[in-house]
């Protein structure tokens, strides 16, 4: 009984309405980059295109194909990427692993949404779900700013 407890808490309403509710759902039709990820024990992908403008995403596009909390995950990602920078994204990335580790607290606003997802640190299976999106956009990202700084030269 208290295995089945535990995943009711893990599958709150709040994760289930996220995972319904994913932003940016779709494809950009001229990104600057588009990155796919995989968790390869479950076999959840995300797939994002970025586009950047100074510094900062300034479009995001989401396919998710991924389980509740990986959906919820992109869905907490997609409403706090737009518009930080890529230094904020990373740091939002690191934040949510080490919460997901048991060695972090909640991530630091705009990505403290995460906190939907502290039930699924005792569920390692699932942490690389989870991590698909923030992961795939801060790769995104970097390979956008990378390209900039090379332009410029």
């Amino acid at each position: 009984m208290s295995g089945e407890t535990d995943l009711i808490k893990l599958y709150s309403a709040r994760i289930l309405a996220l995972a319904a509710e994913i932003p940016h759902l779709g494809r950009l039709e001229a990104p600057d980059a588009t990155v796919k990820r995989r968790s390869p024990l479950c076999g959840s992908t995300v797939t994002v295109d970025v586009a950047v403008k100074d510094g900062v995403l300034a479009a995001l596009g989401q396919d998710v194909k991924a389980c509740a909390l990986g959906q919820a995950a992109a869905a907490v990602t997609g409403a706090a990427a737009p518009g930080a920078t890529l230094d904020v994204i990373e740091k939002g990335r690191d934040q949510l692993h080490a919460m997901l580790k048991g060695s972090g607290t909640v991530p630091d606003a705009p990505f403290d949404g995460f906190e939907v997802l502290t039930p699924a640190v005792d569920y390692k299976n699932r942490h690389a779900s989870i991590m698909l999106a923030i992961e795939a956009i801060a790769e995104a990202m970097r390979e956008t700013v990378a390209s900039e700084k090379i332009s410029k030269l």
